[in-house]
């Protein structure tokens, strides 16, 4: 007994010396060893915070240039259909430079007012009704009464008798029985353009003369049909 105790005292201060004896070399790796994981989490977290960062400058400057994209076309889808417009308008006002077509050139200079008298039933009120307008704006889409677009002037022009005509130019350019522009009757509906894909529509009232909602700049006005020469007409009463 005394010597199993003997041996294991003179054991425990070997065991505590091996336990505790590191090299001074040992412990700076170790601390070296603790700073680079350290060093080496930090940059990571540095890395992964730039990536994010990067990801989210890109994911803005997407969503920017595709707004971008979407105003600029939105934009030209604007400025094409204000184009269009345009040049529909400026069709319908120019000057044909060509002759009338006027089947009485003799009486050309004539009043539409005097063609109205002899004009006799609903087309007599056709062409007053047109008559009062003369002077009115034009304004793309309206319908009267104290101003008109092309096909809003003749719709309401044909009301006043009954006839309820389409509202939109390319409808009323084949509303009727299609007529030669050489055999013109007061009334007839001019259009210009392909029928049914016309621009442009107004009434014939004789003479060799048109009443129509020009344009923006006119307005409703009376114009031979040197003025602007129109493609075909109907005839609907």
């Amino acid at each position: 007994m005394i010597g199993a105790v003997a041996l294991t005292g003179a054991a425990s201060p070997a065991q505590a010396s091996n336990a505790s004896d590191q090299s001074p070399n040992e412990v700076t790796q170790t601390l070296d060893l603790s700073q680079l994981r350290a060093a080496d989490a930090t940059a990571q977290a540095v890395i992964t915070y730039q990536l994010q960062a990067a990801q989210d400058q890109a994911v803005s400057t997407a969503s920017q240039v595709a707004k971008q994209h979407k105003e600029a076309d939105e934009q030209k889808a604007a400025e094409a259909k204000a184009a269009a417009e345009h040049a529909a308008q400026q069709a319908a006002s120019r000057d044909a430079q060509r002759a009338p077509l006027s089947t009485d050139s003799s009486s050309s200079s004539a009043s539409s007012s005097s063609v109205a008298s002899s004009t006799s039933g609903s087309i007599s009120s056709v062409l007053s009704f047109l008559q009062a307008q003369l002077g009115k704006a034009y304004v793309m889409g309206s319908t009267g009464p104290n101003a008109y677009d092309c096909s809003g002037l003749v719709q309401a022009a044909f009301r006043t008798i009954g006839v309820d005509l389409p509202r939109v130019s390319e409808d009323q350019s084949t509303a009727g029985t299609q007529v030669s522009l050489s055999n013109l009757q007061p009334g007839d509906i001019l259009y210009w353009g392909s029928a049914g894909s016309a621009y442009h529509v107004a009434v014939y009232v004789g003479n060799g003369n048109f009443i129509g909602a020009q344009n923006p700049s006119t307005g409703v006005v009376e114009r031979p049909l040197s003025y602007s020469e129109p493609t075909g007409a109907v005839r609907v009463a």
